[in-house]
């Protein structure tokens, strides 16, 4: 019999963030490859074509990569609010951005956004569920 140690809650959470964001990623780059992606980079015509618009999405994909740290070094009770909140953010957003690129070359992006979403939905589950001092 494998021994199988209780893995801490922040540890957890951490892994989470960490498996969203490279999910995240895998998603944007994969897009690359899609049909006159690379044209519409090229000539500017494409979602994030000006400086505010790159900034917001920077902002917003710093996020999960920040709460993977943020997981384990804050302290419990702020911790486990901000996994609530931006897991069920994230979790919104992606299932949004998934039933709305159902198309036969967006479908490794519906598959991203619906795993994504069950991660941060993870995420939020062990934060709820997150053991009170005894």
């Amino acid at each position: 019999m494998l021994e199988n140690p209780k893995v801490n809650i922040k540890i957890k959470l951490a892994a989470l963030w960490a498996s969203a964001t490279f999910c995240y990623l895998y998603g944007d780059y994969f897009e690359l490859y899609t049909p006159d992606k690379v044209n519409s980079l090229i000539t500017g015509v494409n979602g994030l074509d000006s400086p505010t618009k790159l900034l917001i999405a920077s902002i917003v994909l710093a996020i999960p990569a920040l709460m993977v740290g943020a997981s384990i070094v804050l302290k419990p009770k702020l911790n486990r609010f901000l996994n609530i909140i931006f897991g069920t953010v994230f979790t919104l957003i992606m299932l949004f951005i998934a039933v709305n690129s159902m198309t036969e070359w967006y479908s490794f992006y519906v598959f991203l956004g619906f795993l994504e979403s069950m991660i941060t939905g993870l995420i939020v589950w062990y934060a709820w569920k997150w053991q009170k001092k005894k």
